[in-house]
């Protein structure tokens, strides 16, 4: 079960769904529920401080996107992947972000470069005070910012698929091993490459980061 380290109450918000959506979702990601355990919906709603139903709701959309799977009578199976499966999509990020990431640096405007200096220290930040689902959530709004500057919403759509798919595999065993920081300092690095308008150097951080996240998949526990 997510921890209040990592998950606060949810706020009262118009959608309800949505948010308990979005809050499973990021605990999927930053690896909080783990592969292949089984989460009832009155505990986790019991946790979030909100009724079963939205908790439901939540895991048919989750269900959808193949995060969970449902457990007849039980709750809902958080999807564990293998490694051959990681491998696959490794090699999809490879062959996607850092061409691309080379392609949109010098497209990026000198306006944007504070902004996403902000989120990449936020990325930081977050490493640092062992947020996993802030980190997760300021990550996926670094990169997403960065691939929407190709103009292309089908990549940027494929790219935030496959990091769901991988959910950060290994996250909370970085945290625990301090390499985390060393990840995030990254998004600074590229930020610098990127103002610097060194293209190649920032496609070729973009490789390195990809690798890097691969080898702490290998030692994610299955």
């Amino acid at each position: 079960m997510p921890d209040a380290r990592t998950i606060g109450p949810l706020a009262r918000v118009a959608s309800l769904r949505e948010t308990v959506t979005q809050v499973l979702r990021a605990a999927i990601i930053s690896g909080e529920m783990a592969p292949g355990e089984v989460y009832s919906a009155p505990a986790l709603g019991m946790r979030f401080g909100v009724s079963a139903t939205p908790v439901r709701e939540a895991m048919v959309d989750l269900s959808r996107e193949g995060l969970v799977q449902t457990v007849p009578n039980k709750g809902f199976r958080v999807t564990a992947m293998s490694e051959a499966e990681l491998d696959d999509i490794a090699a999809l990020r490879m062959l996607i972000e850092p061409p691309t990431v080379q392609q949109v640096t010098p497209r990026i405007p000198e306006d944007a470069i504070p902004a996403l200096r902000e989120l990449a220290q936020a990325i930081v930040d977050h490493a640092a005070a062992g947020d996993l689902i802030t980190y997760t959530e300021a990550d996926r709004r670094f990169h997403q910012a960065i691939l929407e500057y190709s103009n292309n919403q089908r990549l940027v759509s494929l790219v935030s698929d496959l990091r769901s798919h991988t959910r950060l595999y290994g996250l909370s065993g970085m945290a625990d091993r301090g390499t985390l920081a060393g990840s995030a300092a990254e998004h600074l690095d590229l930020v610098d490459l990127v103002a610097a308008r060194d293209a190649k150097g920032a496609g070729n951080l973009m490789k390195r980061h990809i690798g890097r996240v691969r080898a702490e998949w290998a030692k994610h526990p299955s």
